[in-house]
């Protein structure tokens, strides 16, 4: 019977996840390109990110000639040592300017440094913020100015197809996007509610006002996790968001080992629990319940325990199936879920680890130092 009280708490995450009214294992919000769809696209200003991204940038800014008239882009080159400026500049792209980026100011992340060094050249009334690895299908910023100007939004962002070639990929890469969407309910997200503010920092399009309006990229300088973060300061200032999944924004980055993945997720996991010890262990606990007992505890004898511990691990499965097949993806994977759960749990923990040693957060070949406690 003490067993039975370990599997139920299990069995009810997944059956509250399951019949939760905003759905959060749904991939119903979901925007794709529209090539009949034709605005004019002279009041986009797109800014992109760079730094040493010489093995996607001319992919990233030939999508661009397709998506039709845009009124400029700028990309920053965040003091690249490789060949990103010479590549960018291969591509014959209209109105493209490279700015070439000023050292990293103190206090500041290095991405929001050189979207606030582009954003200083914009005047146009709105803004695509394009990570330097997305690859965008014909009409899909047209997609995006139509969704906010039908819907009255000032904020609109996808979420990236991410590249799920490897095995490590296959296996971690869309439970990332899952686990994303249990943290951030897109539906809660998109409503007027202030609880949840979620943002996917590859493809946002932006009102130039509207980001004027909240202080630009000071506002949230620091922030690690900075597309969460604007979303979250939009909501505040009464602005209106939305965000979904996408097939039409791609992603090319690789992250073909575990290694590169477990470096991705440790830099920000710690911080999504607000460096907070009790979230730690009381997300630990969460996900032991929800991934490992069920799994565990099907291989005990007892009838009722065995019945309960396989409905809980076909609960899971159901809710991960959607994801699977919005991304064409083998329905088997929902298997190893549990797997998947434990992993990313080992990374939350490699994350907080980091930070109690003081090494804090590494991307681009920056540390940024831990926040003070």
């Amino acid at each position: 019977m003490t067993t039975l009280w370990l599997v139920l708490p299990g069995f009810l995450i997944w059956f509250s996840i399951l019949v939760l009214p905003w759905r959060p294992w749904s991939t119903r919000e979901s925007l794709d390109a529209n090539p009949s769809f034709s605005p004019g696209l002279s009041a986009v200003s797109v800014l992109i990110p760079a730094r040493n991204e010489e093995e996607v940038i001319t992919r990233t800014l030939t999508s661009l000639t397709h998506q039709g008239k845009l009124g400029e882009v700028i990309l920053i080159d965040d003091q690249s040592s490789d060949e990103t400026v010479k590549c960018a500049q291969g591509v014959d792209l209209p109105n493209l300017s490279i700015i070439s980026g000023s050292p990293l100011a103190e206090g500041w992340s290095g991405k929001l440094w050189a979207l606030e060094q582009g954003r200083q050249k914009v005047s146009s009334e709105y803004i695509l913020l394009l990570d330097a690895d997305i690859e965008l299908e014909a009409g899909t910023i047209a997609a995006l100015l139509e969704k906010m100007e039908s819907n009255d939004l000032d904020m609109v962002s996808l979420m990236a197809f991410l590249r799920m070639q490897s095995f490590w990929e296959l296996l971690l890469m869309p439970a990332f996007i899952y686990f994303f969407k249990l943290l951030y309910p897109f539906a809660l997200s998109n409503s007027g509610s202030r609880l949840v503010a979620a943002a996917a920092g590859g493809c946002i399009l932006v009102k130039t006002k509207k980001l004027d309006e909240i202080g630009g990229f000071a506002t949230l300088k620091d922030a690690l996790i900075d597309d969460c973060s604007l979303a979250r300061h939009i909501k505040k200032s009464g602005g209106r968001i939305w965000t979904g999944l996408s097939h039409s924004a791609i992603s090319h980055r690789c992250y073909d080992t575990l290694q590169t993945i477990w470096d991705m997720v440790a830099r920000t996991a710690y911080t999504q629990l607000h460096y907070s010890v009790s979230l730690l262990l009381l997300c630990t606990l969460l996900m032991l319940l929800a991934f490992v007992l069920p799994v565990f505890t099907i291989f005990v004898t007892d009838l009722p325990i065995l019945l309960v511990s396989v409905i809980a691990y076909l609960m899971m499965i159901l809710s991960y199936l959607p994801t699977l097949k919005y991304y064409d993806l083998n329905p088997l994977w929902a298997c190893t879920l549990p797997v998947t759960g434990a992993l990313y749990l080992c990374m939350t923990w490699g994350s907080a680890v980091r930070h109690w040693r003081g090494t804090g957060a590494i991307w681009k070949n920056r540390a940024y130092a831990r926040p003070a406690d």
